[in-house]
């Protein structure tokens, strides 16, 4: 059972809720626009999409050793660090590996099925690779994503445009002008997920040489990204809005906006500095993120 316990853990569930909704947006405004809908190629993308995250969740734990380590001794978020199995010994570092190579093995071969026994076109295998790619070497060498200033990117192109866009393609092979510009807000709150987790973890980053975007900025001048990143995504709500999203949509968005900018505030104003809130304020970012999220599900439904 503690085994057991150490996987359920290392899998961190709750962090597949950011991959997951994208693509069931994915599929409801494929219904919506294209009027097609096919149940079983729906499960099966849900399961290569999970499949991904667990070889990128897995494949950050075996890579991300040392910094986890050096998080691990002090007050560690919930959001940052990893999921702590492979540093506190309940796991061996190796399975992180053997689990993140075993879901790709299986990603792979849910994206063959997809592409040549219900025929979603072409271009199946070729997304799912792409997420894949960022996703394992996000943290795994020798590409390490996250050490040249392209990981936090990649995350919001993997979270946004390619969980949007592939699950609308797998319904109908082919991609609708609207799935970009709704793609946008999602991928730079997901961005801002990925900015505001590093914020814990800068100490222990730093020291272990793990060159991401915010060891590159510094707190201060990431603190403003993370806010011109917020901008950003209201302005491109907006613009979805006017590219042939449902107005109900704004209405949704409204008070997740207004969230959005309190957290604006506080990180600008350095209140990332308590522990405490910092994690409260993590928590709440990746709220912002699935309800953005949902104001576009609700509002295609």
């Amino acid at each position: 059972m503690t085994k057991i316990h150490a996987w359920f853990a290392l899998s961190r569930p709750a962090f597949h809720t950011v991959g997951i909704l994208p693509f069931v947006l994915g599929t409801v405004v494929a219904y919506k626009v294209d009027g097609l809908f096919n149940f079983q190629v729906f499960i099966l993308g849900i399961i290569g999409v999970v499949l991904i995250m667990l070889s990128t969740y897995y494949g950050g734990e075996y890579w991300d050793h040392i910094e986890d380590s050096i998080s691990a001794r002090g007050d560690k978020s919930p959001f940052a660090g990893g999921s702590g199995v492979v540093a506190r010994g309940l796991l061996a570092r190796r399975a992180a590996l053997y689990g993140s190579i075993a879901s790709m093995l299986l990603a792979l071969l849910v994206g063959s099925v997809l592409q040549f026994v219900y025929r979603t076109g072409p271009f199946t295998l070729l997304l799912g690779v792409v997420g894949l790619f960022a996703g394992f070497f996000y943290s795994g060498r020798p590409i390490r994503w996250v050490r040249t200033g392209f990981g936090e990117l990649w995350i919001a192109f993997c979270y946004g445009w390619l969980a949007v866009g592939a699950s609308y393609y797998v319904q109908t092979r082919n991609l609708h002008p609207l799935v970009h510009w709704i793609a946008v807000p999602i991928g730079l709150t997901i961005f801002n997920v990925i900015l505001l987790n590093e914020f814990a973890d800068y100490g222990a980053d730093r020291e272990a040489g793990k060159t991401n975007l915010l060891v590159r900025f510094g707190p201060k001048r990431g603190a403003y990204l993370y806010g011109v990143a917020s901008v950003a995504a209201w302005i491109f709500f907006a613009i979805s809005i006017h590219s042939g999203v449902p107005l109900k949509a704004l209405w949704l968005y409204l008070p997740i906006s207004i969230l959005a900018a309190i957290l604006v505030g506080l990180v600008v104003a350095g209140r990332w500095q308590n522990n405490r809130l910092l994690k409260i304020m993590c928590g709440l970012n990746i709220l912002v993120n699935l309800c953005t999220t949902g104001s576009y599900i609700l509002a295609f439904s």
